[in-house]
């Protein structure tokens, strides 16, 4: 459900942020270090620190925001 939002986001930031997917069940260590106990988990980096944070489904307009925020 929330794979194709992040697929449409990754377009539209093209050059402006890095966006991808990671399936956790082919890659459990990265769950265990960024401790995601729930998906879908939206983790936003800055400068290689994590600063937000979505567990669960929302509307594009949600991660866009967070997104922005960070880009500001």
């Amino acid at each position: 459900m929330v794979g194709p939002v992040v697929e449409d986001i990754a377009k539209e930031y093209d050059g402006k942020a890095i966006v991808g997917k990671v399936n956790v069940d082919n890659n459990p260590g990265i769950s265990m270090k960024y401790g995601i106990r729930n998906i879908p988990a939206l983790l936003f980096f800055k400068n290689g620190e994590i600063v937000d944070k979505q567990i669960g489904a929302v509307p594009k307009s949600v991660l866009s925001g967070k997104l922005e925020k960070q880009l500001a």
